[in-house]
């Protein structure tokens, strides 16, 4: 079966949050199933690290959307990328979606059908003369329009939508609609219309031939006013209609701890001096005081749906109480420099490095005890996958897939709803099994066991594709 896997992150060249995670690692995992070609708009930074781009088709301009070439490459161990370049699009400093200073940028609705309309192009065989799909697999409100753009184009071609997170649905005033050459009969409520704007994301829900998210936890809350984002009513439909499939996802097996090049000191279950070692280094990295307390890591994006202000609230009693706390992560302005503030308040206790690195997170994983994860709404999460392997304890909110991945008492601690005294009831029963040395050893060892292959994600849609397809 050929599929075509389209996203805008890719870990092998550009990330921003976990789908960038998941475009490396799923599409690899599927090559036994498929032959899953991966396409990519041509950012700056993906155009200089691929050494030999072939030019396999191109694309006339429609409405406001530029021309544009399509290349095929390859990744460093041979998985197919096409890549979409377009230099007045894609060729710019910042982040895929917003400039240097966090702020989107104001022709993202021009960008991303692009990158949807040259993707249900390739899909149908129209560019590269000796590649055609027999199924497109779309991820997020950037790639959500393929389905679409392949409706309007008149192609009957199965389609997947994957929804990595719910908020983030790709809004723009109801004028794009003719920016990027949608018709207009497709603007109403059982369309891409959304409360008089235009909804990228509404779009792929209603056209994709089946929907599926990142969790089973998540694809029944996404149901519901609580977690719907006001598109509960068409989830519910498409669910009630078995078109809704919640798959978790996995982390990548270079997440071990015995074997990881990255920290000071690799190590085992078992091999506490080791986890020691790790935690001392880290301290001495962030300048923060030796301590014989535990220490308490977040590596995530600085936003509102990850609870920091949680953290940021409860901080002062998990510093009286003898812990410390290390941040990595990038986001929300306001956050980044609250977070930084807190740093400033209490150098001795609190590390903070605004942005992300991998060998940074890692060797967070491996020098905390605890990992925080307060999150409001979590669709799936991979830090507390990445925490249990390195032996730190995750401490989540029971939602999504917090609460499928972390086994309360045992590789975790869970609590019930997103507020203060809740998170901080999670901090103290972390705190209560650090002084019971025996517990604590347990449960990291029922951590470190936790296996979160993408093999089993694989299988599952290699299933769903199947089906799919021969339907």
């Amino acid at each position: 079966m050929r599929v075509l896997f389209v996203t805008t992150e890719m870990d092998d060249f550009v990330r921003v949050g976990g789908l960038g995670a998941v475009s490396a690692a799923l599409p690899r995992a599927l090559r036994g199933f498929a032959d899953i070609r991966i396409m990519l708009p041509g950012y700056r930074d993906i155009i200089e690290q691929l050494t030999q781009i072939q030019i396999v088709g191109r694309c006339p301009p429609f409405a406001e959307v530029p021309a544009c070439t399509l290349g095929r490459a390859a990744t460093r161990d041979g998985m197919p990328v096409y890549v979409l370049l377009c230099t007045q699009l894609y060729d710019r400093p910042g982040n895929p979606y917003g400039d240097e200073t966090g702020q989107d940028w104001p022709d993202n609705d021009i960008r991303f059908a692009r990158l949807a309309s040259a993707a249900a192009q390739l899909a149908a065989g129209t560019l590269d003369e000796n590649w055609a799909a027999d199924l497109v697999h779309a991820n997020d409100w950037q790639a959500a329009l393929v389905p679409a753009y392949l409706a309007w184009q008149g192609t009957r071609l199965p389609s997947i939508l994957t929804i990595h997170n719910l908020a983030y649905q790709g809004l723009f005033p109801k004028e794009s609609l003719r920016r990027i050459g949608a018709p207009e009969s497709s603007f109403h409520i059982d369309g891409v219309e959304f409360y008089d704007q235009l909804s990228f994301l509404k779009g792929g829900l209603v056209y994709a031939s089946h929907l599926t998210t990142v969790s089973a936890t998540y694809a029944r809350e996404i149901t519901t006013a609580q977690f719907g984002c006001g598109l509960e009513g068409l989830l519910r439909l498409r669910s009630d209609a078995s078109e809704l499939t919640g798959i978790l996802n996995g982390i990548d097996e270079s997440w071990d701890p015995r074997f990881c090049a990255q920290l000071a000191q690799p190590f085992g279950a078992g091999d506490w001096a080791g986890k020691r070692a790790n935690a001392d280094d880290v301290r001495k990295q962030f300048g923060l005081a030796v301590s014989r307390g535990p220490i308490f890591g977040i590596v995530a994006r600085l936003v509102h749906q990850k609870g920091i202000d949680l953290v940021l609230s409860a901080a002062d009693e998990i510093i009286d109480a003898g812990g410390q706390i290390v941040v990595t992560g990038s986001g929300e302005p306001a956050l980044e420099q609250a977070v930084i503030e807190a740093h400033r308040r209490r150098p001795d206790a609190i590390g903070v490095a605004i942005g992300f690195n991998d060998a940074q997170a890692r060797r967070i994983f491996a020098a905390s005890d605890f990992t925080l994860m307060p999150s409001r709404f979590e669709p799936c999460g991979l830090s507390q996958m990445y925490a249990q392997r390195f032996g730190s304890l995750p401490i989540g909110h029971q939602t999504g897939g917090l609460a499928e991945t972390i086994t309360d008492g045992e590789t975790g601690f869970l609590f019930a709803r997103p507020s203060r005294e809740a998170f901080l009831g999670g901090v103290r029963r972390a705190f209560s099994t650090f002084i019971a040395q025996d517990q604590l050893d347990s449960m990291r060892r029922s951590a470190m066991a936790r296996s979160f292959s993408w093999d089993i994600s694989a299988s599952c849609y290699g299933a769903l594709y199947r089906r799919i397809a021969s339907a």
